[in-house]
This record gives C-alpha cells, sequence and structure tokens, in this order.
C-alpha cells in the first residue's frame, strides 16, 4: 500500500549518531564484503543503520541480490525502504552476519543489547559462520562490564524469581530498564521486560549462569562467538 511505502521512506535514526565518520568507514569496510546471492544478518545499532545503507548502495550500483535476515522490526523497516527483501532463520541461513557492539574486550568478547533486540541477535550471530563486529574506538574495553550493565531480558511473570537469584551471583546492582518516551518500563518486541545487571566480574561461565534462571530468556554477554571485528 502506499502509505506503507511512505512510512518507510520516511525512516531516520531516532537520535544523533556518535562518532559518525567513524562509523560510516566502517559500514564501508563492511559492505566492502558483499557479494551476489548472499543471505546477511543484520543486526541492530546505529552503526548496523549505516552499514545497511552503505550495502544498499553497493547493491544498487552493482546490480546485486542479496537477502537480508533482520533481527529487529527496526531493521526490518530499514530493509523494506532500501529495497533490500527480508526472510527469517526458518527459511535461511545466514552465510555471514553484521552487527555492532557497546563493549569489546581484547579477546573479542562482547557485551550488547542497548537496543533490546539482544535475543534475536545472538541467534543470527550462533547461525552465522562469521559475523562482522562494527564499532569505533570507544567501545573498546579492557574488562566486559567497564562501561555499561548487562541487559538481561526476562519473562515479566519471572521478573522478581529473577532478582532473588541474581543476588546470588556476583553482582553490584540489578535495576529495571525504563522507557524514555513511554510511561513505565521497556517492553521488548518478544514481550519481555530487560533487567539491567553490574557484576564484579563476567567470566567464562556468567553467560551460560544467567540463562539457567527459569524465566530469562537471553543476556547480552556474547562469548566466543565467532567474530571479526571490524574498527576504523
Amino acid at each position: 500500500m502506499e502509505w506503507k511505502n511512505q512510512l518507510a521512506g520516511n525512516l531516520k535514526w531516532s537520535a544523533d549518531i556518535s562518532n559518525r565518520q567513524q562509523k560510516e568507514i566502517v559500514a564501508e569496510q563492511v559492505a566492502a564484503h558483499v557479494k551476489d546471492g548472499q543471505v546477511i544478518g543484520v543486526g541492530s545499532g546505529s552503526t548496523s543503520f549505516l552499514a545497511i545503507q552503505a550495502i544498499a548502495d553497493k547493491v544498487k550500483k552493482e546490480n546485486l541480490s542479496i537477502t537480508a535476515i533482520p533481527t529487529s522490526i527496526e531493521v526490518a523497516l530499514s530493509c523494506a525502504r532500501l529495497g533490500i527483501p527480508t526472510t527469517t532463520l526458518t527459511e535461511a541461513r545466514p552465510d555471514w552476519g553484521f552487527d555492532g557492539a557497546d563493549e569489546v574486550d581484547s579477546e573479542f568478547n562482547l557485551i550488547k543489547g542497548r537496543g533490546g533486540a539482544m535475543f534475536a541477535e545472538k541467534l543470527v550471530m550462533a547461525s552465522s559462520p562469521k559475523t562482522f563486529i562494527l564499532v569505533d574506538e570507544s567501545k573498546f574495553v579492557d574488562r566486559l562490564g567497564h562501561n555499561f550493565p548487562v541487559p538481561v531480558e526476562v519473562d515479566p511473570r519471572a521478573i522478581h524469581l529473577v532478582e532473588t537469584k541474581l543476588q546470588e551471583m556476583d553482582v553490584t546492582a540489578v535495576g529495571l530498564r525504563m522507557a524514555k518516551h513511554k510511561d513505565g518500563p521497556v517492553i521488548t518486541e518478544a514481550g519481555n521486560m530487560i533487567l539491567e545487571v553490574r557484576f564484579n566480574h563476567i567470566g567464562l561461565t556468567t553467560e551460560v549462569d544467567l540463562n539457567a534462571i527459569p524465566g530469562v530468556i537471553e543476556n547480552g554477554i556474547f562469548f566466543n562467538y565467532p567474530v571479526e571485528v571490524l574498527s576504523n
């Protein structure tokens, strides 16, 4: 319908993009990897937003045919605006993917999820032979959790249970992520809530330990995934 096309055509990033020039350089780097016929996992976040635009430009200039597996409604709308067809993990497996990160340590382990899409992002990343992580220099840290808490997606019925179980772990603070432009907490696309958890130390088993708590859907720790970090 015409009104849908108009809405998709007017999509913009919701805020000013920090370090935009650096992120645009990285976006061009990932676009260089695109080949005809590929299925590409498309992550969420401002750098991924710029990358999908750079990829769309290459597709148009070189008359390529690609398909995207988006990790959020926002990404799916961006693909629609740019004329990139989409599919799902139930129909295809990505040849590779790209995504951003909130923090990256020296071993290329990650914290992700400030956009609330870590469940879909982790599914697509785990399904991809390789994922390019697109970051600027501000995202590199000596230890995970230095700048940002770990987001933990939780079924609303389990909020109190999960909070109690977290108190048995090496945490320093637990908070419910509140929305900025609506009353109440952030609600994910799957209808869940997000707890923001600060740890004294994030170890090799922390990701698995969190997911073992009944009611936890997923968390934003990404250890030992097949990634290649692209930075300016």
